[in-house]
């Protein structure tokens, strides 16, 4: 099986908490090698699923958590925001997983989904499970090394 780290935040659900999760992820994708571009992409997809799910949480009544994971691997960064506290099992989460349709009804999921469509076009891979509440899993690639040189030169010339 393929290596990986895990981390796993719990947060409360409220608004609040959006930026502590945004500078997580901004801390992780920077030590992996992301370019700024796709960091402040990852930044936008996360704080979008985790409104979704402040919302989502708010709706029921309860306040609850939000549980966050970060799988770190080699050539790529899985996020996952769940809308119910508990922790992840992630056999059970990628076992019961499915991509994320445009065809889908997105009321199925949140009161004006306008937010899945903005994971969905920041991110390379968007999947949902919403076996017990809704979980997001959203996959983001290392691109390779040395696809923004060209960038990087035409900024620093005078």
């Amino acid at each position: 099986m393929e290596k990986f780290d895990f981390i796993e935040m719990k947060v409360p659900a409220k608004p609040e908490y959006v930026g502590v999760i945004r500078l997580s992820i901004s801390g992780i994708a920077s030590r992996m090698g992301f370019s700024y571009e796709d960091i402040e992409d990852l930044k936008v997809a996360i704080s979008e699923a985790i409104t979704n799910a402040v919302t989502h949480a708010y709706s029921d009544g309860d306040g609850g958590e939000i549980t966050v994971g970060f799988g770190v691997y080699e050539n790529r960064l899985e996020v996952m925001v769940a809308d119910h506290g508990g922790s992840f099992n992630l056999k059970e989460i990628k076992g019961g997983i499915g991509p994320y349709r445009n065809s889908e009804p997105v009321e199925n999921l949140r009161e004006g989904g306008f937010g899945l469509f903005l994971i969905n076009a920041l991110m390379d891979k968007v999947e949902i499970n919403n076996n017990s509440g809704v979980i997001v899993l959203m996959t983001k690639y290392l691109a390779e090394t040395g696809v923004g040189l060209d960038d990087d030169q035409i900024s620093t010339r005078q």
